[in-house]
């Protein structure tokens, strides 16, 4: 199969940047009064290639699957609530099912595979591409095909996105044990230690994230020869739906759709696509900075900037669909206030 996540990013165009910035100038306030929220505008100028960029067209995608390595007793969860979610989430009964309404956000599941292969809910993209992953404290995650199935499964996403007319894409996740498989992937990409980065996910208590620790030590040992290699990286010691979160970042920066990122399991996914092509970078924005401990790593290591830190550990996409009223203001502020000349305001001397 064509390595198409390889492919060139699109560049953010620099022209609208340089109009956007000169028309924060121009504002009925004093320059650089709205902080972050002003850069944020102009970010969303060069991303969109126009003056006045918008975030109105959300479109908001969660991806599922299991996790082999819950048999070494990582979860706090049993590994039945995967399934159980993805009923919650098209019933309008989850976290995101609500930020999505309220936010006017197109909502799609997808279901990359879990322990029930015989799980059909309407609503519910089934790709059953196995009953999870392999429990990779014993062998790699996925084979290749597989990966590469769920990284077009990413990209699936935001194609659709794309043809809906979709200004801003939010990627969310949901497999019990996935903070394990991610916390693993940083430790690799990141050269890390494991207790740097292992946290309580769903609520372990202390004993149980020492356990956590110790069993992605010996998954690292085990596949400690090929971690020069994001991609098999990736396969070793990723799940279903983060690949697919790594595949629908690269393609939206291919595509040039705005991408806001999640917590730690997204940021992590972020922090491979770009190891894998870093051209997709510019497109990436974060929407906040998780309670799990090992996020504020990859957050440094991706030189990211969230707009909130609520103490959030939710997952599913929540925290960047918080913050996407704090970019639609930053939108708002920067196409609808008068400049000087508009409101008749003198500006100060140059």
């Amino acid at each position: 199969m064509k390595q198409w996540w390889l492919n060139p990013c699109r560049t953010p165009d620099a022209q609208a940047r340089e109009q956007a910035l000169a028309r924060q100038q121009q504002l009925t306030k004093p320059a650089g009064s709205l902080g972050q929220l002003e850069a944020l505008a102009v970010q969303m100028a060069a991303l969109q290639g126009r003056l006045k960029p918008a975030a109105q067209q959300v479109w908001i995608a969660i991806f599922a699957g299991d996790h082999g390595v819950v048999a070494e007793g990582v979860s706090a969860y049993p590994q039945a609530v995967t399934g159980q979610m993805l009923h919650n989430f098209v019933s309008g009964g989850a976290a995101i099912s609500v930020l999505a309404r309220q936010l006017a956000a197109q909502l799609e599941v997808v279901d990359l595979g879990t322990i029930d292969p015989a799980l059909n809910l309407p609503g519910v993209r089934h790709l059953n591409l196995g009953p999870g992953t392999a429990n990779f404290a014993k062998a790699p995650a996925m084979t290749a095909a597989q990966g590469q199935q769920a990284l077009a499964a990413g990209r699936d996403s935001v194609l659709r996105a794309r043809a809906a007319g979709a200004e801003l894409w939010i990627g969310g996740e949901m497999g019990i044990g996935n903070t394990t498989s991610a916390s693993a992937l940083a430790c690799a990409l990141l050269d890390c230690p494991v207790s740097h980065l292992a946290g309580p996910g769903t609520g372990l208590d202390a004993a149980g994230v020492s356990h956590k620790a110790v069993v992605i030590e010996r998954a690292l040992a085990l596949h400690t020869a090929q971690r020069g290699d994001p991609l098999q990286t990736l396969y070793n010691l990723g799940g279903f739906e983060v690949a697919a979160l790594v595949g629908a970042y690269l393609a939206c920066a291919q595509e040039g759709i705005a991408v806001l990122v999640d917590g730690f399991i997204c940021s992590v996914a972020a922090l491979v696509a770009v190891r894998l092509n870093p051209g997709c970078r510019p497109w990436l924005l974060f929407g906040h900075r998780s309670a799990e401990p090992g996020h504020r790593h990859v957050l440094q290591a991706l030189q990211a900037e969230p707009l909130l830190d609520l103490g959030l550990r939710l997952g599913e996409g929540s925290g960047a669909a918080l913050a996407v009223p704090l970019l639609r203001l930053a939108c708002d502020l920067h196409g609808k206030m008068a400049t000087f000349a508009e409101a008749a305001v003198a500006d100060r001397p140059a």
